[in-house]
């Protein structure tokens, strides 16, 4: 039986998380395995989401508030042992240098276009697991 990737989608808007995974879909690409998503719009229910293990990687909208997927990003990478990899969300392609900052793998600006969305996907869970195919 073929592993499931386990996504978490964090944004305090559940349209941009409907966005998200309807932009990725359930195999971002054929050589990563199909995957799975897990939601939250806090971050204590990210953090704690996190600390259970089991994520492969996190997408972070960084206009989410309270606090900013930019500032978490940054913030989990310090706190997680192992933190999976991050696709930030960013407001527009002229913040690629704060999602540097925020030592995000990869950034889509928001409009979200889907092939970006399933593109920076599949890139950041290629760093994670083994290729499928």
């Amino acid at each position: 039986m073929q592993r499931t990737a386990t996504v978490l989608v964090y944004s305090d808007n559940v349209n941009t998380r409907e966005e998200v995974r309807l932009s990725a879909g359930r195999r971002p690409a054929s050589d990563v395995p199909p995957v799975e998503y897990v939601e939250c719009a806090t971050l204590p229910a990210l953090l704690t989401l996190l600390e259970e293990g089991g994520i492969d990687a996190c997408v972070l909208d960084g206009e989410t508030a309270p606090a900013g997927g930019m500032g978490v990003c940054r913030q989990i990478k310090d706190e997680i042992f192992d933190c999976p990899p991050v696709l930030l969300l960013i407001g527009r392609p002229q913040d690629a240098w704060l999602a540097t900052w925020s030592r995000a793998e990869a950034a889509v600006p928001h409009p979200l276009d889907p092939a970006e969305v399933a593109h920076g996907l599949a890139e950041v869970l290629r760093r994670r697991l083994p290729a499928t195919v």
